[in-house]
């Protein structure tokens, strides 16, 4: 467990009273302090032969440290403990540590995809623009006082600041060149703590689900101007209220795209952001790799006779 995350410290010994009242035996615990050390200790404990791992953390710490378990005969266990946890949303985790402990004991395992920018793990998503810009903003020390708010807040500072950038993305199929104010790849179905990439993306789809809020500055040739400014802003804003329902996905100023790869470069060049973590800057090249980790998640439902 990562008690650096936002109610890590105070969910380790809740966590572990509730799986063994759910008769889970723990064979080993790590209350770790230093969140770099986690891919040392999961490496360790694969190469000891563990089978079944279960990580408390956030978005960023579960992205950062799976890659010994991609490919393996391991199932995670999420214990969802970050301030967006929506790698445990789009895989129906209830957010409480029991609820979360009792998925766990329940036993039934599902298969999900992994995306990769420019070789590195991601669960939920990677964005270019707006999006890095609030992950920058959201300081540690804001996630913890004030949790999902952070985000919000961070996004409102932030917006006034932005401006639109140049993309050119080439698909197996096609290339697009746009001028955008965010670029969105999604593995999962939800990023930035409840957003969703797509209302149809799934983490067992085999595909990205991109979107891209296109500025319309530069398609009324106002980019850099006081009156652009305000027509970008007014577009973020109308686009934000419908990210939560998945309506973005109509609005005229987005485009989307489903792919198995993508290749992005940016002019000026773009920081690019990874489930909250920064990663690096573009050109950048996002693949996917279906089926690649295997989790404790809800059982589906069963339909009736």
């Amino acid at each position: 467990m990562n008690t650096k995350s936002r109610s890590g410290r105070e969910a380790f010994e809740a966590a572990r009273q509730a799986l063994t009242a759910q008769g889970v035996t723990l064979m080993g615990c790590h209350a770790l302090t230093q969140p770099r050390r986690m891919p040392q200790v999961l490496a360790e404990a694969v190469q000891q032969g563990a089978r079944r791992i279960l990580i408390g953390g956030g978005d960023g710490t579960l992205s950062g440290v799976i890659t010994p378990l991609l490919g393996r005969d391991v199932t995670l266990g999420v214990l969802p403990l970050g301030t967006g946890n929506d790698f445990a949303r789009s895989l129906g985790i209830p957010a409480s540590i029991e609820a979360a402990c009792e998925i766990i004991a329940q036993g039934y395992t599902a298969r999900v995809d992994v995306g990769l920018a420019n070789g590195r793990p991601f669960l939920n998503a990677a964005s270019l623009g707006l999006a890095t810009a609030i992950a920058k903003r959201l300081n540690k020390r804001l996630k913890q006082r004030i949790g999902k708010l952070a985000y919000p807040i961070a996004a409102a500072a932030e917006a006034w600041e932005h401006q639109p950038f140049r993309v050119w993305l080439k698909t197996d199929t096609d290339t697009l060149e746009l001028d955008v104010l965010q670029l969105v790849v999604g593995n999962g179905r939800y990023h930035g703590a409840g957003n969703m990439v797509a209302p149809d993306a799934a983490l067992d789809d085999r595909m990205l689900h991109v979107y891209a809020i296109t500025a319309p500055s530069a398609e009324a040739g106002r980019e850099g101007t006081g009156l652009g400014h305000i027509q970008d802003l007014s577009t973020l804003a109308r686009v934000a209220f419908s990210l939560r329902s998945g309506e973005h996905v109509d609005h005229p100023a987005v485009t989307t795209l489903q792919t198995s790869r993508l290749f992005v470069e940016a002019e000026p060049s773009q920081e690019v952001n990874a489930d909250g973590e920064l990663i690096g800057q573009t050109p950048m090249r996002f693949e996917l790799v279906p089926s690649a980790l295997r989790v404790f998640a809800p059982a589906p439902p069963t339909s009736p006779n």
